[in-house]
């Protein structure tokens, strides 16, 4: 996976927990769906990888928000090597891990060059009610919400119906 393509999938893996209809909803929950997403994503599917996935998906979640230590991600990282080589005119890395591990791996790697590259832009979403993360690439790193038009909208109405609450408060 590419720098863009690695951190999109990422992000969908953290992704994968939304609050639908006021419950959470797990998309690698059913094994015919962690299997499905795994592969989508470059994965082989199996049943071991989805459980590491899971287990990667819930580790990197919680240190996102702060929750847990990054050194909790050290257990995905075990022996995992990455050794150069010279191909198409240039060096390049090759990550050695087992197949069923590769994905996971790949994907904490990703999240320790987004917090190594540009701390802070990868977070959750400002709506306490939601449980989606936002990579922010904007320049002045100010995105808050998962989705303007969802999470955005529903905080913002919220503050306009708390203030002219609160007026409406203050004249009686």
């Amino acid at each position: 996976m590419d720098g863009r393509a690695a951190e999109d999938a990422l992000l969908e893996l953290l992704n994968t927990t939304p609050v639908v209809a006021g419950s959470v909803r797990d998309a690698l929950g059913a094994p015919a769906d962690g299997r499905a997403w795994a592969r989508a994503h470059g994965g082989t599917g199996s049943g071991e990888e989805v459980a590491v996935l899971v287990a990667a998906r819930d580790a990197l979640q919680d240190v996102v928000r702060g929750r847990r230590d990054p050194e909790c991600l050290n257990e995905f990282l075990q022996d995992v090597s990455s050794v150069p080589g010279v191909a198409r005119g240039g060096l390049e890395w090759e990550l050695r891990v087992p197949d069923a591990r590769r994905l996971p791996v790949e994907l904490v790697l990703t999240w320790a060059r987004v917090e190594e590259s540009r701390p802070g832009r990868l977070k959750p979403c400002g709506n306490p009610e939601c449980r989606r993360f936002l990579l922010d690439r904007s320049k002045p790193n100010s995105a808050r919400w998962c989705s303007m038009a969802e999470c955005g909208n529903r905080m913002k109405a919220r503050r306009h119906y708390q203030r002219v609450r609160d007026a409406g408060a203050g004249t009686q």
